[in-house]
């Protein structure tokens, strides 16, 4: 089904070279869509993070680096972009045999990612601190915002690039170096990025890129003296281990973690865009995304009517080669992701969930090897179930109805996630309503899934810390610096406390 292609032997990235593991091993990737292993990637260890953080650190506080005003760091950002790309291509194909994603989509990421860098880079030299106003005239106190030092990126393996993108483009814009661990499952892209980073003219060691398993070396690295903030995304059991170990160093963290995101369909809606936001929300990616809208709510007068066309419109979904243009839903990232989807599914129906699509492996024999799974959708489900309540990661979507606005955002919010969420309507005064009332970092208005370089993104509650993108994001990789000056000449008695105001 799939052309086959010869296996890649990958090296780490320190200290602006490839490097091999210092222990010689390596951890095979395999295609999700034909079962093959196609890349080797280097299996990390201490002596190989260490090493990463001590050229992190070197970087950062020498001269090649810190000389650098905010301006030039803006410009190597734009080169960034525009090496990126050029090699946009070249690095869709391997996200798409590295996770199993459509080429088309991962093409459409590669894309996009050039403007985070710009926007980054036009940003680099746009941060500016105060001038405090005092009572006593005679101090002149400001502030300088000034970069945090070394930033350990920790990233997950649906979306390698984009995902390390939100954090890199803000961390180096403002002056910091990386030290990056791409998920072990889909690590090739982000070497492959490395290249291309290292063609660009950066000092040495202003990237670096450790790859391997993330119960040894992200946990290595979550808790490494040298880490100066921790940036992670993942899912929120991983998040409060590394939140944990950063603790440990007194590092900040910004953590990125799950969704149960509410896609909410009001009876006044236009339903066939409604009907492309759902499936747009929950089976693009094959639902391996953070912000999948996994619970869909319909206003009961026109449920069941949107229901049978949403799952008219789930099966007629194509499943099959990422590489191909026909193609609208992948296979699962890994084996033990396509379980969990399985496992979840029949948690689901056990508790009393009646399969109105999908809900099993696909019988064509010729998604036979690859970790396919059905475009499912759920009903009689209740929000109290596990199905409606923990993430699945996968194209499964739950289906509730409901009769008032007020019932409908109880029953959003009745979740320990708050991601993301989804409305529609044509009701203006409605719409407004439901944004302040829903809690979730990300409100959706008659769209779904989408973000610009700009818009800040995170999580309410137990989906995380801190924000991403925006201007919200540089600032969480800097720290403010308080100078207080004496201009007078006066002596001041020692032993004093001396106020301002």
């Amino acid at each position: 089904m799939v052309q086959k292609t010869a296996i890649k032997h990958y090296q780490m990235y320190i200290g602006g070279e490839f490097v091999d593991p210092s222990n010689s091993e390596y951890i095979e990737s395999t295609n999700p869509a034909t079962g093959e292993i196609w890349a080797y990637i280097p299996k990390g260890g201490k002596e190989d993070v260490d090493r990463a953080f001590k050229a992190a650190r070197q970087c950062y506080e020498s001269e090649e680096w810190s000389s650098l005003s905010p301006t030039k760091r803006g410009k190597l950002l734009r080169k960034l972009a525009e090496a990126l790309e050029k090699n946009a291509e070249h690095l869709a194909r391997t996200e798409t045999q590295d996770n199993g994603k459509l080429y088309k989509e991962m093409l459409g990421q590669m894309m996009i990612i050039p403007s985070w860098y710009e926007y980054y880079a036009g940003l680099a030299d746009k941060v500016e601190g105060t001038v405090i106003p005092l009572d006593r005239q005679s101090v002149f106190n400001y502030t300088l915002r000034e970069p945090l030092g070394v930033v350990a990126c920790i990233t997950a393996w649906n979306s390698p690039l984009l995902i390390a993108t939100f954090k890199m483009a803000a961390a180096l814009a403002a002056g910091n170096t990386i030290v990056l661990k791409p998920s072990e499952f889909t690590s090739a892209s982000s070497l492959e990025f490395a290249r291309i980073f290292n063609e660009v003219g950066f000092p040495p060691g202003t990237l670096n890129v450790v790859t391997g398993y993330g119960h040894s070396v992200g946990d290595i690295i979550s808790k490494h003296s040298l880490a100066n903030k921790v940036t992670f995304t993942g899912g929120p059991e991983t998040g409060r281990k590394v939140a944990v170990n950063a603790a440990s160093n007194l590092t900040g963290v910004t953590l990125e973690l799950g969704g149960k995101s509410p896609n909410i369909v009001f009876a006044d809606a236009n339903l066939d865009a409604a009907e492309a936001g759902v499936i747009s929300g929950i089976f693009a990616a094959s639902g391996q995304t953070c912000i999948a809208g996994s619970r869909l709510f319909v206003e009961r007068s026109i449920a069941d009517e949107f229901i049978d066309s949403l799952v008219r419109r789930a099966k007629e979904i194509r499943l099959g080669n990422p590489m191909s243009p026909d193609t609208q839903m992948g296979p699962a990232a890994t084996p033990a992701q396509l379980m969990k989807i399985e496992k979840y599914v029949n948690i689901a129906t056990d508790e009393g969930a009646r399969v109105l699509a999908g809900g099993e492996r696909p019988c064509d024999p010729e998604l036979s090897k690859g970790l396919f799974y059905l475009p499912t959708i759920l009903g009689n489900v209740r929000n109290s179930m596990r199905i409606a309540q923990e993430e699945v990661f996968g194209p499964v979507l739950s289906v509730m109805t409901f009769d008032t606005e007020e019932e409908v955002v109880k029953l959003a919010n009745d979740s320990e996630f708050g991601l993301a969420a989804g409305i529609w309507t044509n009701d203006l005064n409605r719409s407004h309503r439901m944004a302040r009332a829903l809690e979730a970092g990300t409100v959706w208005v008659n769209t779904y899934r989408t973000s610009a370089p700009g818009s800040p993104f995170g999580g309410y509650k137990n989906s995380g810390l801190g924000r991403e993108m925006g201007i919200d994001a540089i600032y969480d990789f800097m720290q403010t610096k308080s100078v207080l000056v004496e201009l007078s000449d006066e002596i001041r008695d020692p032993f004093t406390v001396r106020t301002l105001n």
